[in-house]
Formats: C-alpha cells, structure tokens, sequence
C-alpha cells in the first residue's frame, strides 16, 4: 500500500486539494497521510485545521511556522521554521509520496525538505505564470523539485516541459477548482444569507484582494484605492475575504475591518470555506481583487471578474475577465463594465479554460500507479535546438 502525503498549507489549496485527498482516502491501495501547516493553524486565519478535520480529515502532523507573518523577515524565518519542521515531519511519517498544489512558500519549505529526504513530490497546478508576485518563482523551483506534475491547461504543460521536466511526467488533466463546483451541493441564497447573518442586496460584490509581492505600488496604496471605488457604489452589498499570510497581510486586514466597521454594506469573514465561497460566486454579481480563483473558477459559473493589477499576469484567461490597473479611476470604470447590459450578455457565451471537471480522479489514478523506483533520479529533458526545430 502506498502511503501518499497531502500538505495543506492555506484554506485556498484544501479548497482545490479536498477531492483527491477524498480519493485517496477511499481507495484500497493507497494510504492517506495530511500535514497541515501555515495560515491552517493561525486564528487569525480563521484556524481552518478545524475545516479539514470536521471534514473528516485526520490530521496527522502539524507544522506549526507563522509568527509575526507579514514581514520579508518573518517569512524567510517561516521557511526556515518550515525546513525544520518537515524534516521531522516526513522522518515520522515516511511517505512514498508527497503531494502538493501551487506555489506557496510553506510548500516550498515542504519540497524542499523533501528533496533531501529522497522522496518523490507530486506537484498540481504547476507551470502557471503570475509575474505580479515571488510565487511565480516559488512555483517554478517548486516544478525542478518535484517528480510527478499535473497541470490545468495545455500551456502550462509546455511550460513544465520547457523547465526540462519529462513529458512523461507531465499530465494534462484540468483545473482542481472545477471539480468543487461540479461535487458540491452549492447552498440556496437563503442558506447562505442565514451563514452570513445578512440579506443579499440589490448588487453583491466578492472582494479578495491579496498582497501584490513585486509591484512597484504597496499593497496598502492599491487596496485604498480598490476601496475609493467601492466607497462610490449604491445598493450593492460588499462581501470580503481576507488575505493570504504574505507580506503587508495586516495591513490590509486592518483596512478591511476599519471599512466593514464604518459601512454597514460590507463584511468580512475570516474564512467562508469553499462551499460558503463558491455558494457566493453563484449568488453574486462578480468577483473583484487579485485572486486565481477568479480567473480558474469564476468563469464556470459565468459571472465576471475584475483583475487588478499584475498578481495574475500570465495566467490563462476567460472572456469573462475584466483586467484593470490598481487605481480607483480603472478600478471604477471596471465596475462599470461588469454591470453594463453588453459585458453581462457576453457571459452566456464564456467557456473556462481550466476545463470542465475531473481533474482530481485524474491525480489519483496517476499516483496509484505510477512507477516510484528511481523516481527521484531525473533526467533534463532538453528542448530541440533552434536549428534542429528549423
């Protein structure tokens, strides 16, 4: 029996990874070990460790690594903390494989120790581009570390080949986002209004705005100006998240309780979990911030999305995408847009390009079955020269 390792290191990659960990669970060949780590077990995050648990989850290690989050110091000593702590972590626990999604630097400590540990990595979601934030090298060295890679859409699968990863280990097989939508009984809006304690209104907006890690703008100047255009909306009812655990969080966890506080339109809730969050996207009117999950799940309920800013530039996109610069001038008018009655015609016609669902079956047949001897002795696949392509 094969013992598989899911780390978990925010309420965002569960989310995606909640269906394969189901997966594996429930076949008789594979053995279900969960690590959870970072915002998971931060109160301030809403200690989503509980979710995974009341999911019938058992939780078998926790590596505890957040303290004072969102400072460059405090994450490079997190990562450190990380590297400690999975090491012992993967010594208890001696997987045959661990299994990771995306592009977070929990994750990278996690790789990381695994890499000198020797055992092979399984990596979802890799090869996408977000040249808007240090994910996007925090993914890439993730790919070079792993073994075993399961990407969204046909780009990223070139991508990680172009890394120089085998294309034998590279498996096209969708986003894990859509597989939620298709399994999850979405809550009716009266449901959900008795979750959030509120009547939805007239007009409802989803905010998530996380922090932007190499723009040349602060996080906390883009989100004032994100909330300068939200200030001028009438009868419309303002529904935040809050951040990831990266740098500059507080500051723009802060701005969200001072504005849900002075304006009794919005709210804020430290963690929806994904039923109650994609319950919401269906019963809005859009999604606004910088978030993936407008860009690989909004789109399967065919509602808009504003993009602000460059965290997700690169990615593969919808028509149902509205991209804006991260001033309240392009915000507003981006707004704008999304309620004019030509954009919200031109939703009925939008098709994801993260698929149609089934991507987590697909992760669990391939780790089931494929070959691990040797694994972590790869070799460079290198692409044909500019003269032999010729």
């Amino acid at each position: 029996m094969r013992k598989i390792c899911v780390i978990t290191g925010t309420r965002a990659d569960y989310g995606l990874l909640k269906w394969v960990m189901e997966g594996i669970k429930n076949d008789s060949k594979l053995e279900l070990l969960v690590v959870v780590t970072g915002s998971h077990l931060s109160s301030i995050f809403g200690n989503t460790f509980k979710l995974i648990e009341s999911d019938g989850f058992k939780i078998d290690y926790k590596v505890d690594i957040l303290s004072g989050f969102d400072t460059p110091q405090a994450i490079t000593k997190a990562m450190g903390e990380g590297l400690i702590g999975f090491a012992d972590a993967l010594k208890e626990l001696k997987p045959d494989l661990i299994v990771v999604l995306g592009d977070r630097f929990e994750i990278f400590s996690a790789v990381s120790a695994a890499l000198v540990a020797k055992i092979p990595v399984a990596h979802i979601h890799g090869g996408e581009s977000t040249e808007g934030a240090f994910d996007e090298a925090m993914r890439h060295s993730i790919t070079k570390m792993s073994h075993l890679h399961f990407v969204a859409a046909e780009p990223y699968f070139q991508r990680v080949v172009q890394l120089g990863e085998m294309p034998d280990s590279v498996f096209l097989v969708g986003g894990l986002g859509i597989d939620n939508i298709n399994r999850l009984q979405l809550l009716e809006k009266e449901e959900l209004e008795f979750f959030l304690k509120f009547k939805l209104g007239l007009k409802n907006l989803l905010i998530t705005f996380h922090p932007v890690t190499l723009e040349n703008t602060s996080s906390e100047l883009q989100f004032k100006e994100l909330l300068k255009a939200l200030l001028e909306l009438k009868d419309t009812k303002l529904i935040f998240t809050l951040p990831n655990a990266d740098t500059d969080s507080n500051i723009i966890i802060e701005l969200i309780k001072e504005f849900t506080s002075d304006h009794s339109n919005a709210y804020f809730f430290k963690s929806l979990g994904q039923l109650r969050y994609l319950s919401c996207i269906n019963h809005i009117d859009g999604v606004v911030g910088n978030s993936s999950s407008g860009l690989i799940e909004v789109p399967s309920f065919k509602k808009g999305t504003i993009n602000i800013g460059d965290r997700q530039r690169g990615r593969l996109q919808a028509n149902s995408i509205i991209n804006c610069k991260p001033n309240h001038k392009s915000i507003s008018s981006a707004i704008d847009k999304l309620y004019s009655d030509h954009f919200q015609s031109s939703l009925k016609e939008v098709v994801n390009p993260y698929g149609v669902g089934g991507a987590s079956e697909k992760v669990v047949e391939v780790i089931k079955k494929y070959p691990l001897e040797n694994i972590v002795k790869k070799t460079f696949y290198n692409l044909p020269s500019f003269k032999e392509s010729k």
